[in-house]
């Protein structure tokens, strides 16, 4: 049928657009009652929003943290102690591991708290306040000349220090104070944070659980992993943050979380307070087809290279099993993400759906005399063209060389290459105490010569073979012209001969430095040429991107403006946010119905002993066959593992607490499903789903498996 008023047009197309459903938005706490108090009632929530969020007084988003540096965690306990995701705890139960104690094949349980272990460099963060500053910031922008002082993180900064005063920052050098941009830089709000040092590792179950089901299993439904570690934040003994110290004492929280032993069932009330890490919701159509066909196809082929030489390498040693543990889980996850999201944007369209709002956009500004959002339109386009290029030889360097080949990030050596020259012996002397310094980070643990010399070689063809001559590093030049294009030859040498082959050559440099040993290092080629053509790259996209940023930041006032009164959020920026649906299945073709939960009887179907992804400890494996479950059972019996619900998550959301009505904690997020894996870019409503660790398989992980009654006696229980 053909619809010939443009009116009942123009708003099909607005409904289509601009109306976020319920189960739909990663929302500003300060805008809850404004924005979302009649959805949150309808949706099934029983608390008033001011226990979620209150400004003036203790609510549950004080008991929200940032764990780490990408991920969620909260606190379970009055003793400060941390619920997260076992992978967001990886890289701190690496840390303590060693062939003799690998806490990552075992697992690790303080049974009281002088057992537990400090983790240096683990932090936790505190959300103190959140207010919002746009309207200093836009005065602050344009008394600075430079509109792009609006997306300069310096400039940012800066104004939150002068916010805050050098008398309060002196006086809680704990506290940080951050300004960050939303909606495209058309609104700011500030977040005073509260940083904790202590943080030691409470417990952790082995792999075999906490990863079950590992790589094969990554974003995908059905699950059955007992996705979980526990951490707790240490305090001076005045409750103050401190760094560690044997006097330390457990936090004692604002705010913490019942735990719920109730269970879920369909439809049943559920919302997420944690920190996504980025979406792009607000991308165009030239954008989303940047990412399909140039971000996401590089990391693909990149990461699928560097996956399969790392993996050799873990299963013939244990020991590079650790060291490279937690840099592969981390590659891994985003590699497989990339290869659903170009899935899902074919699949369902996405580009199509966003050509459809920026239709709209249009015929919205013309009807109502706003041709700047048009023309913001035409520019992003354009701009898109010119960035093609320039976008390829950027993400093939950082995914196939930064990323992948570990050499080409040896300490830098210019400096101290140029004082040898001038024969400079005092400014000599302090930059080899510079570079021992670099060197050790460098070399560090996890950093073993045999697998990058593997890897490297792998990762240098891929890099020649996906970038044209023209755009390639320039080392490529020497490989030709002194080892006849053989990179395997080249790397041999870079490692044979390379001041950072060995710790004795490194040693013997720094006794006796020689800017002649630098000019010829092979491994310093490399980092030079690396930098040359990061600092290329960079001068070329920079002023592509702030043509990009100027044209989004009205494009996307565009889309405000075209909304009205109607409820919108912004882009995930890694900042506190809520989510809230329910809890329930999905049907993601025809003839595939998936329930909402699964028991532990997933886990023993899927045993494979001898596929180190499937394998169940024999303890846990005694107590499903005797099904001794105890209080942490379903009304039917079986044990249960994990959940679905339809809130709207991202990365950063790992760990965060999955909250029912009463709110009370019933599990951890921590994980998206394939079939809607274009979620970061468009919502899909009917296919998106949030994995969730249930809280009773956590609690039976706990008590049953690891007999750490200490750890449930401190949690307070709701039956």
């Amino acid at each position: 049928m053909k619809l010939r008023n443009p009116g009942i047009l123009l708003l099909i197309a607005l409904l289509a657009v601009s109306t976020a459903r319920a189960d739909e938005g990663m929302w500003l706490l300060p805008f809850l009652k404004q924005q979302n108090s009649e959805q949150l009632k309808k949706a099934g929530l029983l608390l008033d929003i001011d226990d979620i969020y209150n400004p003036d007084s203790t609510s549950l988003k004080d008991a929200v943290v940032i764990f780490g540096s990408g991920c969620t965690g909260e606190v379970i306990s009055s003793e400060g102690l941390i619920l997260t995701n076992h992978h967001c705890g990886y890289s701190s139960i690496q840390q303590h591991s060693t062939v003799e104690h690998d806490y990552l094949t075992d697992g690790f349980w303080a049974r009281k708290k002088e057992e537990e272990l400090p983790t240096p460099g683990l932090q936790i963060r505190f959300i103190e306040k959140m207010e919002e500053v746009t309207d200093l910031i836009d005065k602050a922008v344009e008394e600075s000349g430079d509109d792009m002082n609006a997306f300069n993180a310096k400039f940012l900064d800066q104004q939150a220090k002068e916010w805050a005063g050098e008398e309060f920052l002196a006086q809680h050098p704990f506290t940080e104070v951050v300004i960050k941009p939303f909606y495209g830089g058309n609104r700011f709000f500030l977040f005073v944070i509260t940083v904790y040092n202590d943080i030691r590792l409470v417990g952790a179950p082995p792999s075999s659980i906490g990863k079950f089901g590992a790589d094969t299993d990554n974003w995908t439904w059905p699950r059955h992993t007992g996705d979980f570690s526990l951490f707790r934040v240490y305090t001076a003994p005045d409750g103050t943050p401190a760094e560690y110290s044997e006097e330390n004492v457990p936090l004692q929280p604002k705010r913490y979380f019942n735990i719920s032993l109730k269970g879920v069932t369909e439809n049943d009330y559920t919302m997420i307070m944690g920190f996504p890490g980025t979406t792009n919701r607000y991308y165009t159509s030239w954008e989303i087809a940047e990412m399909r066909d140039v971000e996401n196809s590089i990391r693909i082929n990149m990461r699928g290279v560097r996956l399969g030489e790392l993996l050799d390498e873990m299963l013939a040693d244990p020991s590079v099993r650790i060291q490279y543990a937690s840099k592969y889980a981390q590659s891994s996850n985003y590699h497989k993400n990339s290869i659903g999201m170009n899935r899902g944007i074919d699949k369902l369209n996405v580009i199509g759906k966003k050509q459809e709002e920026e239709a709209a956009l249009r015929q919205w500004a013309e009807a109502n005399g706003h041709p700047e959002y048009s023309a913001a339109l035409d520019s992003i386009e354009a701009i898109m063209g010119d960035l093609a290029t320039v976008y390829r030889d950027y993400y093939s360097l950082f995914e196939g060389i930064s990323l992948a080949v570990e050499f080409s990030q040896v300490p830098s050596t210019a400096a101290l290459e140029k004082a040898l020259l001038q024969k400079d012996q005092p400014k000599v002397d302090s930059l080899i105490e510079v570079l021992r310094g670099n060197y050790a980070r460098f070399a560090d643990k996890n950093y073993n010569r045999s697998v990058d010399r593997r890897v490297s070689k792998a990762m240098l063809k891929a890099y020649r073979e996906a970038v044209p001559e023209e755009g390639r590093l320039a080392i490529f030049d020497l490989i030709d012209k002194k080892f006849k294009g053989d990179i395997d030859k080249y790397v041999d040498a870079a490692f044979d001969q390379s001041i950072f082959a060995d710790d004795s050559r490194f040693e013997k440099f720094c006794q006796k430095p020689s800017a002649k040993l630098l000019q010829n290092d092979l491994m310093v080629a490399m980092h030079n040429a690396y930098l040359q053509k990061y600092r290329e790259l960079f001068e070329l996209r920079q002023p592509l991107n702030d043509r990009l940023s100027r044209a989004k930041k009205v494009y996307i006032e565009g889309l405000l403006q075209m909304a009205g009164e109607r409820p919108t959020y912004p882009d995930a920026n890694f900042t506190l946010r809520l989510t809230y649906g329910n809890v329930l299945p999905y049907s993601p073709a025809d003839g595939i119905d998936y329930r909402y939960y699964t028991t532990y009887r997933g886990v023993l179907e899927k045993e494979d002993p001898d596929n180190w992804e499937f394998v169940v400890p024999a303890p846990l494996k005694e107590l499903f066959l005797n099904q001794d479950f105890g209080r942490y059972a379903r009304e039917d019996g079986a044990l249960p593992c994990c959940f679905l619900s339809n809130n709207d998550i991202t990365g950063g959301n790992s760990g965060s607490p999955v909250i029912n009505a009463n709110g009370e904690l019933i599990g951890a997020a921590f994980d998206g499903n394939w079939e809607a894996m274009s979620g970061d870019i468009i919502f899909e409503n009917d296919l998106q789903r949030c994995i969730n660790v249930d809280i009773r398989y956590i609690l039976f992980i706990i008590d049953k498996y690891a007999h750490a009654q200490n750890l449930i006696d401190e949690m307070t229980l709701v039956e």
